[in-house]
């Protein structure tokens, strides 16, 4: 039975004072103190490093905590606890969700936590965080590098007994590299990831050209780069979005059409719209077809796996065309998505819809700052060091006066002063001769300090040079965010689309007419065909990006084949196509659709060129990576969807493939250490698809070919690029150069050739190489056009700075040839 309780009877002195407040103001007032928390300290991020507070305070604690990439991982709880206990009190569910976020390779573009354990999918939410690890991911580390040095702000944290930073350091521009997402009290920030290395080089561009337009800035930025890859559809709502901060794009899944059972078509699926799981997609698609608003579907399989990646396998009811059927899931289901962008950040404290470009000079000024104030606190410490040495110097000159004078002092304050007086030292320097320990007072310290003394005169006068000439703190950040990007950067996920194409008609292929038509493969391996035999180059419109780096004439219901880098042909209808549009036959693409939709293609292996069905005329020619070189018989094999058409040896590819036209072309080899051999076609006996070739070119240990082809010399230019052979491809812009083939003697089949580059200091090979047909056009692996330098360079000439990686060279699309064209080795499929 509970008991009761009375309250104890109030003193006699007390007085009641009660306060008489308007609702009105107390409800104004309350709510515009939470607004202002919830904007400032939980929703928006700093434009600075872009990040929000929880995610600063998680970055900074694990610095504090040692958890770096070459330790051992923790216990998120462990790090979860600290950030709460010290920095942030706004319990520990919030504090891990961000955590999570921030290791998750499908929401972060550049992760910045390496997560140990199960963190999640896109449609399962992670373990709890006693059951999971974690340490700071590489990135991290150049968010947080140079913190201690006096670099930013720190202020006291909620209850003021430690100091937190008001922002990071940030090497990495990480708000528009990871994007952001956030809703506050009366706005709300939505921006999409982007490709770190193309943000790099717009920063770079910028750094150099502080007057460029968006148009400028975007030849390096084209879009956004989302972590799950897919395509996006329609550029311009990611134009408005740069230009005023505001702005909508169309995200599609990436699919491809292949035969799934022996009977069967199907769809497969392998890439999803960003922030749409699988999981969604299908309960969409089960839902349409319980409704009967979507036929055509047999069933539908999600084998997703941590070895193949994502992969839903749609099946196709036998009389239904697949792509159509695609067509209706694009407009139905999450397949193909929309992602609004509203560019809100923390700007001098204030929120701001910012556009590319104000998003840039943001991040700039604030790494202009931070390597001005750390290139002062080093200053400052090499002049404190160097005070030091002085008075160490001074003092082993006359080491005996000084032991006589230590030993004749009472006592250690006796002993500064004097020390003082009779050397003429400052109070830091005697202070120092008195802790200094008996075992320097050597020659050998006497030397190594003499050294030290030079070294650290040469580093205040090159610290100084910063400090005093704003150029070259410009050029300090210039180069330090090429390491970023060179050390950070990966390739381009996201194909950029101008439109989708020609929809897919429901009706019979043999409805379509068999009109002559192109197909076109482009840089970034995108596929397209015209809607006519217009000659290529006819055409009056330009494209904004991509370069065709192989054209063949077809009919709208032939076939043609996929020649890649495994060595097989694999056979395409190009009824599958997308369509252009006949004044759009012009070396660059504004259409088409990923090759990897249309043909299944090995882990590794990209698609080269492409040529008629069947193959006439003298044949393919074909180079490898091991130098070897083939001519191949033209043959039929009509029951056949692909078919190997060289013997490769273990680690081997092919590097070049493509359609002779006379079978007296030149042949041209590029290896990656600068050699150059060419050859006439004719000293290269033809084989049978099953033989293994023959030696084409002598190429050293270590080092491999870079580029192989067929080409007219009279009319070809070489282009070349020089860097560092460890980095990753399309990562570095390295030094470019063009110089007429003319400039190079042709050399027997099987020797090494000649020097077609000189390399500089820091350069040890070629990252891109190609020859063909002038005037040549650049592509980065965007799409986006590269300007080359004059073709006026000496044949073993070094090259000039380029503004951005090339990954794609190619000529002018010929109407019965298909030579002069090259891709990197990371571009394709």
């Amino acid at each position: 039975m509970a008991r009761r309780t009375s309250q104890p009877p109030l003193p006699e002195d007390f007085e009641e004072h009660i306060l008489d407040i308007d609702v009105g103001d107390e409800m104004r007032s309350s709510f515009l103190e939470y607004a202002y928390s919830v904007i400032y300290s939980r929703a928006l991020p700093d434009a600075r490093d872009g990040l929000k507070p929880v995610q600063r305070r998680i970055l900074h604690t694990m610095n504090d905590m040692g958890l770096r990439p070459d330790r051992g991982h923790v216990k998120s709880a462990r790090v979860v606890g600290e950030v709460m206990g010290r920095l942030h009190p706004h319990g520990d569910s919030a504090i891990y969700d961000a955590l999570v976020r921030m290791s998750q390779s499908w929401s972060m573009r550049v992760p910045m936590v390496d997560g140990h354990g199960n963190f999640g999918s896109p449609d399962d939410p992670p373990a709890a965080m006693r059951y999971t690890e974690c340490r700071m991911a590489p990135a991290a580390v150049a968010m947080t590098d140079s913190i201690d040095e006096d670099t930013v702000d720190f202020r006291p944290n909620y209850d003021g007994r430690e100091m937190e930073p008001s922002v990071l350091p940030s090497a990495i521009p990480n708000l528009i590299v990871n994007g952001t997402t956030g809703i506050a009290v009366g706005m709300a920030t939505n921006i999409a990831p982007h490709n770190l290395i193309e943000v790099v080089q717009a920063l770079r561009h910028l750094i150099t050209h502080p007057k460029a337009t968006v148009d400028d800035l975007m030849r390096f930025i084209p879009g956004p780069d989302l972590p799950t890859g897919g395509k996006i559809v329609g550029l311009d709502g990611i134009r408005d979005a740069y230009e005023t901060g505001r702005g909508t794009f169309r995200m599609r899944a990436t699919a491809r059409i292949e035969s799934v059972t022996a009977r069967r078509k199907g769809i497969v699926v392998t890439e999803l719209p960003y922030g749409v799981g699988t999981e969604r997609v299908v309960e969409r698609i089960k839902t349409l077809v319980q409704a009967k608003k979507l036929q055509g579907i047999a069933d539908i399989k999600d084998l997703t796996d941590r070895a193949k990646g994502l992969q839903l396998v749609i099946e196709v009811k036998n009389g239904f065309h697949p792509e159509a059927l695609l067509e209706q899931l694009y407009k139905s289901t999450p397949m193909e998505d929309s992602f609004g962008i509203n560019t809100v950040a923390l700007v001098d404290g204030q929120p701001r819809t910012l556009g590319l470009k104000e998003l840039l000079e943001v991040f700039l000024q604030h790494r202009f700052d931070v390597v001005r104030r750390r290139t002062t606190y080093r200053r400052n410490k090499a002049a404190d060091r160097l005070h030091l040495v002085e008075g160490l110097i001074i003092a082993i000159l006359d080491i005996d006066e000084v032991i006589q004078l230590i030993r004749a002092s009472d006592d250690r304050p006796a002993a500064r002063e004097r020390l003082m007086s009779v050397f003429d030292l400052t109070t830091l320097q005697a202070d120092y001769i008195l802790d200094m320990q008996l075992g320097r007072l050597t020659k050998f310290s006497k030397l190594e300090l003499e050294r030290e003394q030079d070294e650290l005169k040469e580093r205040i006068a090159g610290l100084d040079a910063i400090l005093a000439d704003d150029k070259l703190l410009r050029k300090v950040v210039s180069d330090e965010l090429g390491e970023v990007a060179k050390t950070y950067g990966t390739p381009r996920r996201t194909v950029l689309l101008e439109s989708a194409g020609a929809p897919v008609a429901a009706t019979a292929p043999l409805e379509v007419a068999d009109d002559p038509c192109f197909v076109f493969l482009s840089s970034s391996g995108l596929l397209a065909r015209t809607t006519s035999d217009e000659a290529p180059g006819q055409g009056g419109a330009r494209a904004k990006h991509d370069v065709v780096t192989s054209a063949v004439r077809t009919t709208a219901r032939g076939e043609i084949g996929v020649l890649t880098s495994g060595g097989r042909v694999i056979r395409l209808g190009v009824l599958d196509l997308p369509t252009l549009p006949a004044t759009a036959n012009d070396p660059h693409l504004t259409g088409g659709a990923p090759v990897s939709e249309f043909v299944s293609l090995e882990s590794g292996e990209r698609a080269l060129a492409l040529t008629a069905l069947p193959i006439d005329g003298p044949g393919l020619a074909v180079g490898t990576k091991q130098g070897v070189v083939k001519r191949v018989n033209p043959e039929v094999l009509t029951n056949k969807d692909d078919w190997e058409f060289i013997r490769l040896a273990d680690g081997d590819e092919v590097v070049g493939a493509l359609d002779l036209t006379t079978g007296e072309e030149t042949l041209c080899f590029i290896t990656t250490d600068a050699q150059l051999l060419h050859f006439g076609a004719d000293a290269v006996r033809p084989q049978g698809r099953a033989g293994g070739g023959i030696a084409g070119v002598r190429v050293t240990s270590g080092q491999h070919v870079a580029w192989f082809g067929a080409l007219d010399p009279a009319t070809s230019v070489v282009v070349t690029a020089s860097g560092t052979g460890t980095a990753l491809p399309g990562t570095e812009a390295g030094a470019v150069k063009a110089t007429p083939f003319s400039e190079y003697p042709a050399k027997g089949r099987g020797t090494g050739g000649v020097r077609c580059h000189r390399f500089l200091k820091g350069e040890d090979a070629l990252i891109f190489a190609w020859a063909g047909a002038a005037p040549a056009r650049a592509a980065a692996a965007s799409g986006a056009p590269v300007e080359l330098p004059d073709a006026n360079g000496r044949r073993d000439g070094s090259g000039t700075p380029a503004a951005q990686p090339i990954v794609a060279c190619a000529g002018p699309v010929v109407a019965d040839a298909r030579l002069g064209f090259g891709v990197s080795d990371d571009v394709g499929g």
